[in-house]
């Protein structure tokens, strides 16, 4: 057995169809960076492995914690956190790695690479499911950081002698180490991110509780209604009091719910109870511009900065100072963009494009979105620590059919209006109300708001009757939207924040039966998703998809046909 080997990269001939060592370390940094955990993700690294370099039965070791039940009591314990056959922690004796081994690299620190395994450790040392006795193993240690002499894990594989691979061994402790150096930078990412979002967190509730003191001392007023905000059902008061409580604070506000729900009116709400009420409160709908405007718009711009910048322009965040900046559809914004606004949401401070001077703002940020947050960051679509920063105090607004008791005040307030605009005196039967009350409101209060106006403006009357509603003409598209929407997908888009109407990303409908053809013979459902899965993490690049289940591209040829898989093009 020997220890730490050169680590330079073998010069015997190597097969280009058969190892791609070059290739396994990018597929490894990729899924490693992307993935929302890494330990999670890891049997995929193990599995693409055994595809790109031939390395089989890989596992990864962890240090267990110290409150572990059982993990006092033994040295350095731990766990096989993963396999190539999943991410479930199992005890150190299955055997996934040589128990010898394992405690040799945690305690010393250093790689291990035997060439001959059963002669040196023993055959109990085999991976189970072994397929040959003459193997070699490489494991190497992830440490803490990259300087530091604490190991956290262990990252184990096995080579076998067939063919003469055990001459690639040079290169696969490379390349193990730096996985493991790839594995160890994510972890700790993640750690980071994990210890700022419980620092904010913390933050956020001391802010909450200082306000809730704030607001004990004035009690009475919380039973006054906010200027512009109609309703008394229990949801819109919940709201009320969390807008009341949040006011007087800096913490920054991220309101979430269905468009319509009036994101832009809480959002201003805050601004007036807020002690910067006399300050200016700023609006911007991140959605509606593109990533080049977004960024002139938001910071500014000099002079000459850019093809028709004929003078300097001051941006949002400036216009904003000392006030309210109201961010809307920020889950909208590009992955470059939300780097630079994470600095100055961290720093304050910022540069106008096309500007060199550093310019320091004060502004309390309120953001709001319809968007799924959570999914987004898991997605690798939208910057965790982005994320923690706008997400201090989420306020999610209740839609219209949760609070069914407004309505009627909703509905008579908006045909005030209307009145007031057009010189008329319409008004609403009691029936008409119930009808409104029976609907669902896909658009919420938006949609209530244009309802109204469109039935004033087509009946005849001076009071409208529920036979004058559009939905009891079938003339009300909303209706048949809300009919059309299952758990699963929404015709209507990104309209909701819940379940029930948001699209579930990354599933693509099944085709339509044909009654004309008989139905297929049945397939094998687990290599069929294996397949798509394998194909859709190569890009639908029929080569990579046969390196990662270790097939040629003819096997994987012939299995789309047999499973009829659709090729996707892009």
């Amino acid at each position: 057995m020997q220890q730490d080997p050169a680590t330079t990269f073998s010069t015997a001939p190597v097969a280009s169809d058969e190892y791609h060592p070059l290739d396994a370390v990018c597929e490894a940094a990729k899924i490693l960076t992307g993935a929302a955990d890494p330990i999670a993700a890891m049997p995929s690294v193990l599995q693409m492995l055994a595809s790109f370099m031939g390395l089989r039965h890989a596992a990864l070791a962890l240090l267990q914690e110290g409150g572990t039940p059982g993990g006092a009591a033994a040295v350095n314990p731990y766990v096989i956190a993963a396999t190539t056959k999943g991410a479930v922690a199992s005890p150190a004796s299955c055997q996934a790695i040589p128990q010898r081994v394992a405690r040799h690299v945690f305690r010393n620190g250093v790689s291990m690479v035997s060439r001959d395994l059963v002669s040196e450790l023993g055959p109990e040392a085999l991976p189970p499911g072994a397929r040959s006795s003459r193997m070699a193993l490489l494991a190497v240690p992830i440490r803490d950081q990259a300087h530091s002499q604490f190991v956290l894990g262990v990252l184990c594989a096995y080579r076998d002698h067939a063919g003469g691979a055990v001459r690639h061994l040079d290169t696969d402790l490379r390349v193990l180490n730096m996985i493991a150096a790839i594995l160890e930078q994510s972890i700790r990412f993640r750690r980071n991110v994990a210890r700022d979002r419980d620092r904010i967190l913390q933050e956020a509730r001391a802010a909450i509780h200082a306000a809730a003191d704030v607001a004990g001392q004035g009690a009475p007023a919380q039973a006054t209604p906010i200027a512009g905000i109609i309703g008394n059902s229990p949801a819109i008061k919940h709201v009320i009091a969390q807008i009341r409580k949040v006011a007087p604070t800096q913490a920054p506000v991220l309101l979430r719910g269905e468009s319509g729900t009036g994101k832009e009116l809480f959002a201003s709400a805050l601004h007036n109870l807020s002690p910067r009420r006399d300050k200016p409160f700023v609006k911007l709908n991140c959605a509606a511009l593109s990533h080049s405007l977004l960024e002139s718009e938001l910071f500014g711009h000099e002079k000459g900065a850019f093809t028709g910048a004929l003078a300097q322009k001051k941006g949002r965040f400036e216009l904003a100072d000392g006030g309210t900046l109201f961010l809307d559809e920020i889950g909208e914004i590009s992955p470059e963009f939300q780097a630079k606004l994470l600095r100055i949401l961290q720093e304050g401070e910022f540069e106008r494009v096309g500007g060199s001077k550093t310019l320091h703002v004060d502004v309390r940020l309120i953001t709001a979105t319809n968007r799924d947050l959570e999914q987004a960051v898991a997605s690798g679509s939208f910057r965790a620590d982005l994320y923690f920063r706008i997400c201090v105090v989420p306020i999610s607004l209740p839609p219209l059919r949760e609070r069914r008791t407004d309505i009627d005040m909703l509905a008579k307030g908006f045909l005030d209006r209307f009145n007031k605009r057009n010189g008329m005196d319409k008004k609403l039967s009691k029936e008409a109300l119930e009808g409104l009350r029976a609907c669902n409101f896909p658009g919420n209060v938006r949609e209530l708001e244009n309802c109204i106006s469109r039935v004033a403006t087509l009946s005849a009357g001076g009071v409208i009757n529920a036979d004058d509603l559009a939905c009891h003409t079938n003339q009300c598209l909303s209706a048949d939207l809300w009919r059309l929407q299952t758990g699963a997908a929404s015709p209507i888009g990104g309209l909701a924040a819940g379940a029930i109407v948001l699209p579930v990303l990354g599933r693509r409908p099944e085709p339509a039966p044909v009654a004309e053809k008989p139905a297929a013979l049945p397939v094998d459902a687990d290599e069929r998703a294996a397949l798509v899965d394998a194909m859709e993490r190569a890009g639908w690049v029929q080569a990579k998809a046969a390196r990662l289940l270790g097939m040629t591209p003819r096997q994987i040829g012939y299995a789309l046909k047999k499973h009829a898989i659709p090729i996707e093009r892009f």
